[in-house]
Formats: structure tokens, C-alpha cells, sequence
């Protein structure tokens, strides 16, 4: 019966395979960020067409309303010192006054590693991260990656030519507001304040909700997380106004389209059980390990908006649940063909 699962992961995982180029994949953002180009896949005809992000407002619904993403990305990576051994330390989350941290280097419990006037003691490992006592108040970690910390980038971009500084300024939305992540909700670094302010003029609605990414975003799918139907987990908050606003929106029949797929993770799990009438999102803080794929039935999200993503991934298997994995392999193939970028600096698909 095991090894059954595993073939079956094994086959879903070559079932979300492509080809994609090095050279197709973005190592910086387009200039501005709206000059993106936008691959338009209509779901009722199967129409395909291309434009830039800057028309986006041409291609969406009538009273469409878009939701985004407004968490922020803190500098995670410290590079310390253990002796004269350079250890990266990765941030993680704060718990009962210490940090939970990831390092690049096996590390001893009793260890302690400087940064300057700092040092992070390790106080022992908790399953991948390490649990470490700062020199500091935990509480002040923000401020502390804020003067110290780089930006941390996708394993597939750490070739980027942009600095720190054009990091912390790229790899980050234009509304961004709450800081958590350790990744950006790359769907949403399109948009610009030129374009936020044309869209409302034209009367789209934009809802903010926030999810803080995590480093699960980055890993491979597993077995585990496949034979258990469950994701990593990421927390996230939608605000009683943000609530009130996309549940009117819903019972006016608006087209409600989620800005990249942490969006789409946060409205699906947030949703309460369909009664008669139509779906309702329940405001508050939650945490979801929602797992979308084909199959899966949409309960809010009528569409969306998302880059092109790394093959075999579960990113790319929540947007077959939208369009089918056929069609989102034809898909991929003509964005190659098309010569357009790929991954987190590159361009964007709108599903309608």
C-alpha cells in the first residue's frame, strides 16, 4: 500500500514536469513593473491572448473585485560568526522569548554565534530549526533584521545581479504593510501605484488580506505532505472591514479574483461552510495547510491572477484546479515559446 502512494506521488510530481530554459528565467523585475507581460486565458472559451500588466483593467470582469496580499518581507538571513566559521542563520518565528532559526551549519547545543555586539545562543534543534536565545529581547527581532539582515531570495534567483538594497526595494509590493514573510507574493509585485489608482477610477474593487509566507514556499512537495493532503502552514488575517467588503461583493455576484496563490490559499480556508445562499469568508486569524490541486472545488475564488511557476511544484497544481494540468501544460508551453520570464521577477497570468 506504501509503495503504491509513493508511485503515485512519483507520477503526480512527473505529471507537472516542463521544459523551462534557464535563460527564460527572470533575474530581476521588469522596468516599471506593470511593462510585465500578461498571458489572458479565458476559461469558458479557452481564448488565449497576450498584453502588458499595465492593461490589466482591460482584460478583467465587469465589478471585478481584486484581493491582495499586503504582507511584508523582512531581511531573514543574519550572517554571523561561530569562531572564525561564517554561519547564515535564517529566521523562522518568535516563541516564549526565544527565535526559531534555521543555519546553513550543523550546530552543537551550548554554541553561541556574534553579529557585531549580538549573540544568538543555541539552546538545542527542534525538528529542521534550531531554537536560540538572542542577546537581545525576541521581541525586537524585527529591528534587528531591519539594520542586519539580507534579503532572502528563491534558491533559483540567488544569481540576481541586484544589491541588498535593490533587493529589499524589488522583492517587495508596492502596498506592502504587515511584516512576516520571508518570501514576497510574487503575483502582486506587478502592480503599481499608477495602475492601483486607475483600476479603483474604473471602478475594480481592491480588498487587502494579509498571509505571511513561509519558507514551506520554497521547498519541494513530499511525500508526506502529499499522502496527507496538507501544506506547510502559513498563517494569515483577514480583517472584519476586509470580511464585510468581499462578502457583499460575493452576494452582488462580483467576480472575485485572488492576486496570486497565498491569496487564493487564505480565501478558500477562510470561507465558512456553504449554507443556501452564497460562500462567506469569516474574518479573524487563522492558519491554513490547504492543499489545492485538480479536483479541487472552488468555493470564493471565481479567478486569478498568478506568475509562472517551477515544474512539479504545488503552486502549479493549485492553478490546474483552475484551468485543468493539460491545459495549464499547453499553457507553460506557449509562455516558452513566447519567449515570456518565468519564476518570482517574472511575468503574469490572469485566469478569468
Amino acid at each position: 500500500m506504501v509503495r503504491k502512494k509513493f508511485q503515485d506521488f512519483d507520477a503526480l510530481l512527473k505529471s507537472y514536469e516542463y521544459e523551462l530554459p534557464k535563460r527564460r528565467i527572470a533575474m530581476k523585475p521588469a522596468k516599471p513593473r506593470d511593462a510585465a507581460r500578461l498571458l489572458v486565458y479565458e476559461r469558458k472559451t479557452g481564448n488565449i491572448s497576450f498584453d502588458r500588466f499595465a492593461n490589466l483593467d482591460r482584460h478583467l470582469p465587469a465589478g471585478a473585485v481584486l484581493v491582495l496580499n499586503d504582507t511584508k518581507v523582512v531581511p531573514a538571513r543574519l550572517i554571523t560568526k561561530f569562531g572564525r566559521k561564517r554561519v547564515e542563520l535564517f529566521y523562522v518565528g518568535r516563541d516564549r522569548g526565544t527565535l526559531l532559526m534555521i543555519a546553513d551549519h550543523p550546530l552543537e547545543k551550548g554554541s553561541i554565534l556574534k553579529l557585531g555586539k549580538l549573540s544568538f545562543g543555541i539552546l538545542g534543534r527542534e525538528k529542521r530549526w534550531y531554537r536560540v536565545k538572542p542577546s537581545f529581547p525576541a521581541a525586537e527581532i524585527l529591528s534587528v533584521l531591519d539594520r542586519h539582515g539580507h534579503t532572502p531570495l528563491p534558491p533559483y534567483l540567488e544569481g540576481s545581479p541586484l544589491s541588498e538594497n535593490r533587493r529589499r526595494a524589488e522583492y517587495q509590493t508596492v502596498f506592502a504593510a504587515e511584516k512576516g514573510s520571508v518570501a514576497a507574493p510574487t503575483a502582486s509585485l506587478h502592480f503599481t501605484e499608477r495602475l492601483l489608482g486607475r483600476l479603483k477610477k474604473r471602478g475594480i474593487g481592491i480588498v487587502h488580506v494579509t498571509l505571511h509566507v513561509n519558507l514551506g514556499t520554497f521547498a519541494p512537495l513530499n511525500f508526506e505532505q502529499f499522502s496527507g493532503n496538507r501544506l506547510h502552514e502559513e498563517e494569515y488575517e483577514i480583517t472584519p472591514a476586509a470580511a464585510r467588503a468581499l462578502n457583499l461583493a460575493k452576494r452582488a455576484h462580483r467576480p472575485i479574483i485572488a492576486i496570486g496563490t497565498t491569496v487564493c490559499r487564505t480565501l478558500e480556508s477562510a470561507v465558512l461552510r456553504r449554507g443556501s445562499g452564497s460562500a462567506k469568508i469569516k474574518d479573524g486569524r487563522g492558519a491554513t495547510r490547504l492543499f489545492i490541486r485538480e479536483s479541487y472545488l472552488f468555493r470564493f475564488v471565481d479567478g486569478l491572477i498568478t506568475n509562472l511557476h517551477v515544474p512539479r511544484s504545488s503552486l502549479m497544481m493549485l492553478v490546474a484546479a483552475l484551468v485543468g494540468r493539460k491545459e495549464l501544460l499547453n499553457l507553460y508551453a506557449l509562455a516558452v515559446k513566447k519567449k515570456m520570464r518565468f519564476l518570482s521577477f517574472g511575468d503574469a497570468m490572469l485566469i478569468n
